[in-house]
C-alpha cells in the first residue's frame, strides 16, 4: 500500500468530520447550553476533549489561529458551559448535521456500519505519543449509533494525522500564518479570503508573514510559491503522510480501498447537499 493510497482515504473521509464546523446545528446546540455565537463554538467544541484548557493550549494544538482570536473565547467558554456539556452538544449537532446532509435513514445504512467498523479498526493502529488532540479524543467513548461511531472514528484519524502535520510544519520552520499562506498558495484547501478571515490574523501580520516567506525564497512577489516553496510544501505533505500511515497499514489494502469507496460516496452526498458553504475551499 502506498502513502498516496492512505492520503486518498483521508481525503474521502475528512469532510465527514469537518462539516460540523460549518453546520447550523452546531451553533444551535452550543448556544443552547450557554456558549456565545461565533467562533467560541468552534474552539470549545474541538478543544473540549482536552478538558477546560486555556488559550495557550488551544493556540498550540490548533496551530494556525491568531492567539488573540483564541484568547477572546477561551477560557471564558468554560465559564458558560462545561467540557462535558460541550461534548454532548457536539454529538447532538453531529447527529443532526449528518442526518440532514446524508439523509434521515443514514443510521440504518449497512455501509455506514461497515465503514464505522473499518475506521475503528484502523484507529487501533494510531499512537498517542506526541499527539495531544488525538489522545484527548481517543479517551472519549465510541457512540453506539453507526453514523456517530463513524464520525468518531474519522475524527480520531483526522486528529491523529493533524497532530503529525503540525510536527511536519514545525520541522519545516513554518509558523501559523506562514503555514496558511503557503498552503493557500498551492491552490488547495482554504481560499485565501476564508483563511485570513477565519484564522484571525490582521493584515499587517499576514503581510509580515508573507515577507518572511519571501526572504526565505519560498514566496514570489505575486504571492505564488517559488520552486523552493513548492518543494517545501511537498516535503511537509510527504512527512505528514508518513506519520499518518500506521492506521491504514494496519487496515490493509483491501480495507483501505473499501473505506475509501464508502467514505467517498458519503462525502459526495454531503457535498451535493450543501455540507459546506461556497467560498471556503479553493475550486469548490
Amino acid at each position: 500500500m502506498t502513502l498516496l493510497t492512505s492520503r486518498k482515504c483521508h481525503g474521502a473521509l475528512n469532510p465527514l468530520h469537518s462539516l460540523i464546523y460549518f453546520a447550523p446545528e452546531a451553533e444551535r446546540e452550543f448556544t443552547a447550553i450557554g456558549l456565545e455565537t461565533g467562533r467560541m463554538s468552534y474552539f470549545a467544541g474541538r478543544a473540549a476533549a482536552m478538558g477546560a484548557v486555556g488559550a495557550g493550549t488551544v493556540t498550540a494544538t490548533f496551530y494556525n489561529f491568531s492567539p488573540d482570536l483564541v484568547a477572546r473565547h477561551l477560557p471564558r467558554a468554560w465559564e458558560l458551559a462545561s467540557p462535558a456539556d460541550v461534548l454532548d452538544a457536539r454529538l447532538r449537532a453531529v447527529d443532526g448535521a449528518l442526518r440532514r446532509v446524508l439523509g434521515g435513514e443514514i443510521a440504518a445504512d449497512p455501509e455506514v456500519a461497515e465503514a464505522a467498523g473499518l475506521a475503528l479498526l484502523a484507529v487501533e493502529g494510531c499512537t498517542a505519543a506526541g499527539r495531544p488532540l488525538y489522545a484527548a479524543h481517543a479517551g472519549l467513548p465510541v457512540p453506539e449509533q453507526p453514523h456517530l461511531a463513524l464520525w468518531h472514528a474519522v475524527t480520531l484519524l483526522r486528529e491523529h494525522r493533524g497532530d503529525g502535520h503540525l510536527a511536519a510544519l514545525t520541522a519545516a520552520g513554518l509558523d501559523g500564518p506562514e503555514a496558511l499562506i503557503t498552503h493557500t498558495a498551492t491552490g488547495r484547501g482554504f481560499t485565501t479570503a476564508f483563511a485570513r478571515a477565519s484564522r484571525g490574523w490582521t493584515d499587517p501580520q499576514w503581510d509580515e508573514a508573507s515577507e518572511r516567506l519571501a526572504e526565505r525564497g519560498l514566496l514570489a512577489a505575486d504571492g505564488a510559491l517559488t520552486p523552493q516553496g513548492e518543494e517545501l510544501r511537498r516535503e511537509v505533505e510527504d512527512v505528514t503522510d508518513r506519520l499518518a500511515e500506521a492506521p491504514y497499514r494496519l487496515l490493509g489494502e483491501e480495507g483501505v480501498q473499501r473505506l475509501t469507496l464508502i467514505g467517498g460516496r458519503l462525502t459526495g452526498t454531503a457535498l451535493a447537499n450543501g455540507a459546506f458553504p461556497p467560498g471556503v475551499f479553493a475550486g469548490r
